[in-house]
């Protein structure tokens, strides 16, 4: 082989691995980063302790909870504290939120827009704490971009709602390109008014999958509010739930 063809074969090598490692660094699909994102923080079912701080302008306050969950359609969760919050309970059993309250020992449906309303005066509804759908099922989405945020790469997408029953008609994401985690949301209604915005932090890797011990929500529109402060303090994966739990007299008990 003579020196010029040497020397063409070994552009050819050279183009042929360029190639190699830009792919192995393209940005994937928005369809890809959606599903990485709901095979971190989805799973079958899951156990949680958590704390609620609300932030006031003049005080703030905590809750703690514990939470048993079971897909997207069951849930039940036991307020821990304070005592003025001790032993109130919420059940959701498909599109049905039940809370018991043991002050006046009765259960009530939370429905229609009672929805809307904020929790335990936090910046989250009970819409909010209710839908628990995959991303892959509820949004389409598109990349639009690249930035760096709070020293990491991540891609922004562009999310639309793909079925009626949503809360938010649009989200904005800026999802970690290494861990694939939402670091940043930003959550806005038909007309395009920015209604919520949250901060997730405190990235860890649990059971093979990464996953926000601590997300900051801020409600936009709520006046008064500092923002709430939303921390896992325990979480296991695809542990064993009693089913007694999803039953309205599992309230009472």
């Amino acid at each position: 082989m003579n020196s010029r063809n040497q020397a063409i074969m070994k552009l050819i090598i050279t183009l042929q691995f360029a190639a190699v490692v830009l792919c192995g660094y393209a940005q994937p699909s928005a369809d890809i980063i959606l599903e990485r994102i709901d095979r971190n923080l989805s799973s079958e079912n899951r156990i949680f302790e958590s704390s609620m701080t609300i932030h006031g302008r003049r005080n703030s306050r905590t809750i703690t909870s514990k939470s048993y969950a079971v897909g997207d359609k069951r849930s039940f969760t036991e307020y821990l504290s304070p005592p003025r919050e001790e032993g109130t309970k919420m059940l959701k059993l498909e599109e049905q939120l039940w809370i018991y309250s043991p002050s006046t020992d009765r259960t009530i449906q939370i429905s229609g827009h009672m929805l809307r309303q904020s929790v335990m005066g936090s910046d989250l509804s009970y819409e909010d704490m209710m839908d628990d759908r995959k991303l892959t099922e509820t949004y389409d989405a598109t990349v639009t971009g690249s930035e760096e945020l709070e020293g990491r790469k991540t891609w922004v997408l562009e999310l639309t709602a793909k079925v009626d029953d949503l809360a938010y008609a649009s989200r904005k994401l800026w999802v970690d390109t290494e861990r694939y985690i939402p670091l940043k949301e930003e959550l806005f209604a038909k007309s395009g008014k920015l209604l919520k915005r949250s901060v997730m932090s405190d990235v860890v890797q649990i059971e093979g999958r990464w996953f926000p011990r601590t997300i900051f929500y801020r409600d936009m529109l709520k006046q008064g509010s500092e923002g709430t402060e939303f921390r896992i303090t325990d979480i296991r994966f695809n542990s064993d739930i009693p089913e007694y739990l999803f039953s309205k007299a599992a309230l009472k008990q």
